[in-house]
């Protein structure tokens, strides 16, 4: 906010301090009603008086990261500028690579090759890196090389799959970071690499 920016943090299903069962909800759904909630969220606060429904942006880390990438091919020409933090964009590369496999099999239903399990086909099925066809919006992507939780590689990916279709995309790397930074000089860099995009394409 102190930047300029309105912030919307939606409280949208999966997030805790609401109960169990708000949170259980993403569960084998992460493509499903907490996207909705973002875009209802969005859309809500794009009527008012005070917001340029034109210059919106969305950015998000971790499970945000993987919003961002499921936003980016579903948003239907909302936003103007994305930025993914350690983000997962193939969800059958994370299943394999991860190093915390309850969350996986928890979140997603199972293994990704159970042909006849119908949570973890669905769950698979939408995973961002199959949207990716949609991309037309600028995407700056972050990711730390020590990030064990989601590999760097799904950061570059993304990356390679947003400059294969033309679309305008940045990739900061942190060799020395893991799911979060850290290191004072890092975080600099962090802030001065974010808002520097936002600007670029929103203001």
């Amino acid at each position: 906010a102190a930047n300029g920016y309105i912030i919307v943090a939606p409280n949208r299903r999966g997030v805790s301090g609401f109960g169990q069962a708000w949170q259980e909800q993403i569960s084998g759904d992460y493509h499903g009603k907490s996207m909705g909630d973002y875009l209802t969220a969005i859309d809500e606060m794009a009527k008012e008086p005070y917001v340029d429904e034109n210059r919106l942006g969305a950015v998000g880390a971790s499970a945000g990261g993987y919003a961002v990438y499921y936003l980016a091919g579903v948003h239907d020409g909302r936003f103007k500028a994305f930025i993914a933090h350690d983000g997962i964009f193939n969800e059958e590369a994370q299943y394999l690579e991860t190093e915390e496999m309850w969350f996986e099999n928890w979140d997603k239903g199972g293994p990704f090759w159970e042909k006849d399990n119908k949570v973890a086909q669905e769950a698979y099925a939408h995973s961002p890196h199959k949207l990716v066809q949609n991309w037309d919006t600028p995407i700056l992507i972050i990711h730390g090389q020590k990030d064990d939780r989601v590999v760097f590689t799904q950061g570059m990916t993304a990356f390679n799959a947003a400059v294969l279709r033309d679309v305008p995309a940045e990739f900061l790397y942190f060799p020395d970071e893991n799911h979060w930074v850290l290191q004072p000089q890092n975080a600099i860099l962090w802030q001065r690499v974010y808002f520097d995009w936002l600007d670029r394409w929103l203001k």
